[in-house]
């Protein structure tokens, strides 16, 4: 795979509550991966929201399963996990794929019936493509984000005009 397609995402939806579970399902994907900050939830809150806890109510209650796969510290990931009671992936150093791979090892799945979840191109998407996984990109939760991820969305811009997504 070329670093060009594994930047593009399988799908695009608006939010997490637009990636549409009953094609998934029909697909046989049955495990959600995914990432919290600017996708479930702020970027770097320290608990999830009300968001987040209704978004993990209606998967499970469609019958997926999930794990939260995050960059962020062992402590705050670990800690949104447990307050959402879904496992975690801390330190998922993506965009290599290491973070996706052992989330499929948790959650005793395949890439097959897997689907990654993210905000941002150059993080979750190229990790998920490159782990072999659907991938859905949704666009940011907030428009407040840290520094080093504002930096890059001027490129992820330019990436989804060239891509079309």
């Amino acid at each position: 795979m070329n670093i060009f397609s594994a930047m593009k995402p399988d799908k695009v939806c608006k939010s997490v509550y637009d990636i549409p579970l009953d094609e998934l399902k029909k697909a046989g994907k049955t495990c959600l991966l995914l990432d919290f900050d600017n996708t479930l939830g702020p970027d770097h809150a320290k608990a999830p929201d009300k968001f987040a806890y209704d978004f993990i109510k209606k998967i499970t209650c469609e019958g997926f399963v999930c794990c939260l796969v995050s960059n962020a510290k062992s402590g705050r990931s670990a800690g949104i996990a447990k307050a959402l009671d879904i496992p975690c992936i801390t330190y998922a150093h993506k965009p290599r794929p290491d973070g996706v791979y052992r989330a499929l090892k948790l959650m005793q799945t395949d890439k097959d019936r897997a689907v990654m979840v993210g905000d941002q191109v150059f993080t979750d998407v190229i990790a998920g493509r490159l782990a072999g996984v659907y991938t859905i990109m949704v666009e940011k939760y907030s428009p407040k984000e840290i520094w080093y991820v504002v930096l890059k969305r001027p490129f992820e811009r330019l990436v989804r005009l060239i891509g079309r997504f």
